[in-house]
């Protein structure tokens, strides 16, 4: 079984007011909302255990999605209410449904045509990045990569796409709550655990109306 998280719990505040009364991850993208492009390219990858973590409109999410047996996979639900824990605090608290072994999590506010199916991890890292060229909106990027290891710092210094893979051994420690990645994500590059690769296809963030305008004229 191959399981992957979908961070789906977000109040969408730079999409607003698009999200007033809509979840950000319901929004049309291509003639249909922007998390069932994930679903399906996960389903197609071979990963059909999904979890979605809900906060904000969370109802409309679980009752688009239901169980997953249309789109042949299985879909579980981590609730997050009354807030969202941020993207480390929503995969710790979800970490039960998770499982054992090394699991795919995937921003709900991407659109790209990675292939899922090549995600891996090393047997000597616990956390696994892809990175992307920086976009305009992101011009100084996020982390570097030297020989194929996630680095704070670096010449050439590149943008987190929002996709990865996790080892539940990357969370320990962890106290439940809010909580951020990139401090998680510092730690495990300090102990040289955090592995990284470069992709440069197709892959747009859909932060705001007029990036979700342009991925739907592009």
């Amino acid at each position: 079984m191959k399981t992957a998280m979908i961070l789906a719990a977000g109040r969408g505040e730079r999409m607003r007011p698009l999200t007033d009364l809509t979840p950000k991850p319901l929004l049309q993208v291509r003639g249909r909302p922007l998390i069932e492009h994930h679903v399906a390219a996960l389903a197609a990858s071979g990963f059909n255990r999904l979890v979605v973590n809900l906060c904000w409109l969370g109802t409309q999410i679980r009752d688009y999605l239901g169980d997953g047996a249309r789109y042949g996979v299985s879909i579980l639900y981590s609730e997050e209410y009354p807030r969202a824990l941020e993207v480390a605090g929503g995969i710790l608290r979800a970490l039960p449904l998770l499982g054992p072994a090394p699991f795919a999590v995937v921003n709900g506010d991407i659109f790209c045509d990675f292939q899922y199916a090549g995600l891996k991890l090393g047997a000597n890292a616990d956390a696994h990045l892809v990175l992307v060229p920086n976009p305009p909106q992101h011009p100084q990027g996020d982390f570097g990569i030297d020989q194929g290891w996630a680095v704070p710092e670096a010449v050439n210094v590149y943008t987190f796409a929002g996709i990865a893979m996790y080892r539940p051994a990357f969370f320990q420690g962890s106290v439940a709550g809010v909580l951020p990645l990139k401090p998680l994500l510092l730690h495990s590059m300090e102990k040289g655990r955090c592995s990284a690769e470069l992709y440069t296809g197709n892959w747009q963030d859909v932060g705001t109306p007029q990036r979700l305008a342009a991925v739907n004229t592009g």
